[in-house]
């Protein structure tokens, strides 16, 4: 019988002081890890020292000094190096990345694609701010094209990175993303990544007061925009959005199309059912690359499906190799070949 933990927020809250600028998005993400991470325990049979943040440079990788876990903050782009290296050397732990669009997706970028290759059970939180907010506003590979920055004068001319679209190009397993206002959201995106056996990654769409305020406004400033802009995708449900509840996606070829329910025949059996276990990444690829204003943007768990994790497989490979070899270790090769004792 599995032993059920019982937490609460404050266990995983450390004693420091959290030193992000007042109104940062970041304060919303601690407070929604620091309401996953019970749930995880419980509902996993984690005990608390299983839990372990990983982190590179930035804003988001302060993380590390404001959890009550283990924890290691690494140098700028590695933190999805590191995190393999933990939970290859440790399969037991729960392994969370705290990263930003910078970190992870410009120096980090291929430490970031082949962790999602490999497959390997970690958590990877994205936060997205389209800046580098750390080192004072330069643009990033999320920045939006034309975005006048330190770096980008005159608006920079680089198309930026989708991230989901990246993930699902590396053959992701799951992908979510949710928006750093949208506590509860994010809660249960955190809770769904952590019961994913392989890489998981979390874009968190975050807002920078600084450098890049109200970069998500268009459609995330506040809740009746969200509820007009965005769509909250949920396995088995159907995909509707709107105030009223009133608007949906349905598709025709290979292409999304936003409907009324109601109009032009429309009902609610034309629109599409979420599969986030879907193995075709096809629609999940459309859903994450909608952008407003003609498509509402996807929010939610997008894909979910099972595959062999890299951590299992070196497992696996160490010990059929260990059963097919004489010497396992040092005592084994200290007491092979020709030995005596001398007494």
């Amino acid at each position: 019988m599995k032993e059920e933990y019982q937490y609460t927020p404050q266990d995983f809250k450390s004693d420091q002081e959290v030193k992000w600028c007042p109104g940062c998005g970041d304060h919303a993400i601690l407070n929604s890890v620091l309401k996953a991470l019970p749930v995880v325990a419980r509902d996993l049979h984690y005990k608390h020292e299983r839990f372990t943040f990983v982190s590179g440079i930035g804003c988001s990788s302060r993380f590390p000094y404001y959890m009550n876990t283990f924890g290691f903050h690494g140098i700028h782009g590695r933190a999805a190096a590191l995190a393999t290296g933990v939970k290859v050397a440790n399969p037991k732990l729960t392994v969370w990345v705290t990263t930003g669009d910078g970190d992870s997706l410009a120096i980090g970028g291929n430490h970031f694609i082949h962790a999602v290759r490999r497959n390997i059970d970690i958590n990877i939180l994205l936060f997205n701010n389209e800046i580098y907010g750390l080192t004072k506003g330069q643009y990033s590979p999320t920045s939006k094209l034309g975005k006048v920055t330190k770096t980008s004068p005159f608006g920079t001319i680089e198309h930026p990175f989708n991230p989901g679209e990246v993930v699902l190009g590396a053959r992701g397993t799951f992908f979510a993303r949710s928006i750093d206002m949208e506590l509860e959201l994010t809660k249960d995106c955190l809770v769904a990544a952590a019961k994913h056996d392989g890489t998981s990654v979390v874009e968190i769409l975050q807002n920078c007061v600084i450098f890049n305020n109200g970069t998500h406004a268009d459609f995330a400033a506040d809740k009746e925009t969200r509820l007009e802009r965005t769509i909250v995708l949920r396995d088995g449900e159907k995909m509707i959005f709107g105030k009223n509840r009133d608007k949906g996606l349905v598709q025709i070829g290979q292409k999304l199309m936003v409907v009324k329910i109601g109009e032009g025949g429309v009902t609610i059996d034309d629109i599409l059912t979420h599969n986030v276990h879907e193995p075709n990444p096809g629609v999940h690829m459309m859903l994450v690359n909608m952008k407003y204003p003609n498509y509402p943007v996807a929010l939610g768990v997008i894909r979910d499906v099972p595959d062999h994790t890299y951590d299992d497989e070196v497992r696996d490979q160490v010990e059929v190799v260990k059963s097919k070899r004489a010497i396992n270790c040092v005592d084994d090769l200290l007491h092979s070949g020709e030995t005596w004792e001398i007494k």
